[in-house]
């Protein structure tokens, strides 16, 4: 799928967006997910086994589409719904 950037307002955390597309004429929802996702511990190895269980325990309808850029404190993980029409 080709990907366009779309500036959503500011929303909660852990909310989900859903943006109404046509294509070719045909209606198609897409829903996103944003989560910000707290560090454990200090170290770079913790903070990467915490986005390894984060992703891997994910509910799998939904997809990985980005890892934002982390803060001190928490990570955002952008996921798409899978099957979504």
């Amino acid at each position: 799928m080709r990907e366009i950037v779309i500036l959503v307002p500011e929303i909660d955390v852990d909310q989900n967006v859903e943006i109404d597309v046509r294509i070719n004429g045909r209606k198609k929802t897409l829903k996103y997910r944003i989560e910000l996702t707290r560090w454990e511990g200090d170290q770079s190895e913790d903070r990467v086994t915490t986005l390894r269980h984060k992703i891997a325990d994910y509910d799998k309808d939904w997809e990985l589409v980005e890892i934002g850029a982390p803060s001190k404190t928490e990570i955002p993980i952008v996921f798409r719904k899978s099957n979504t029409e």
